[in-house]
């Protein structure tokens, strides 16, 4: 998830980043890219936080917060972009290549971690977009698989190929180094696609609704449980509003760093 469709933030402190190199670059279509950078040995995050990056322009750090895409043990910093023709720093960060510099904040940060949630048995990672990102992080988070009996991607998309890492989903994330074994019984994909032909073409909402959802192999309650099922939300900011006075009057309290709660959403994102 990033930033991008808001004014762009001039850090003038220099200090308050570090240059880090482009380690690869994949562009899975014309509006979305995904990149990895160096991870400095200081460097240390949550599964979900987002950070400053950005490029110098006229001498200058133009940055945006990006959600981190990497599992925090992995030595690289994988990141999950949209491509603005016009955008201050997407119009430049597209065109990144592999050993180009970029500007990386020192202090990671955020509200979509599971620290903020309550314990439970389920837990359901709600994202448009690129709103996948921090999810791609607590997916492989070992701790994700003690913490829940289940852990569930649902990643909805206009187009076949925006669903970024369906493959990797797909296969259950067989090959991960530390979670393949847990997720090929625990983990969950749920895409869909709704402005193509593909085997669901409903918004989340809808997949709520009919029940989708929670069939097989999601096991357990057809319907949210608060006692027991917890939500984590990123995307736009329209979806972010609709579920999150869609939980409310489930009777799930919203979560944060200070007092675990039901679901949580990166503040953030959404302001």
């Amino acid at each position: 998830m990033n930033m991008e469709t808001r004014p762009p933030a001039i850090i003038p402190d220099a200090t308050a980043f570090e240059t880090v190199h482009v380690k690869w670059v994949k562009h899975w279509n014309d509006g979305l890219f995904s990149f990895a950078v160096s991870r400095p040995r200081s460097f240390r995050f949550r599964s979900g936080e987002f950070v400053m990056l950005g490029m110098p322009v006229d001498g200058k750090p133009l940055v945006r917060a990006y959600s981190i895409a990497s599992p925090s043990y992995s030595d690289e910093l994988e990141f999950l972009s949209i491509k603005v023709d016009d955008g201050p720093l997407t119009s430049r960060l597209q065109k990144i290549r592999t050993d180009d510099q970029l500007y990386l904040g020192r202090k990671p940060t955020g509200t979509l971690v599971s620290d903020a949630l309550l314990p439970g048995k389920r837990l359901f990672m709600l994202s448009t977009g690129t709103g996948l990102a921090p999810f791609l992080s607590i997916m492989r988070d070992p701790d994700i698989y003690e913490r829940f009996e289940q852990a569930i991607v649902v990643h909805s998309v206009r187009r076949v190929s925006d669903l970024a890492y369906y493959d990797e989903m797909t296969a259950q994330l067989a090959g991960d180094p530390l979670v393949q074994d847990e997720a090929l019984l625990q983990f969950h994909y749920i895409p869909t696609v709704t402005r193509e032909d593909f085997r669901t073409n409903q918004r989340i909402d809808k997949l709520i609704d009919n029940g989708s959802l929670f069939a097989d192999p999601v096991r357990g309650p057809s319907t949210f449980d608060p006692e027991t099922d917890r939500i984590m939300m990123c995307g736009s900011m329209d979806m972010i509003k609709q579920f999150s006075a869609y939980f409310d009057g489930l009777g799930f309290a919203e979560g944060s760093n200070a007092k675990p709660g039901g679901y949580v959403i990166e503040r953030a994102f959404v302001g």
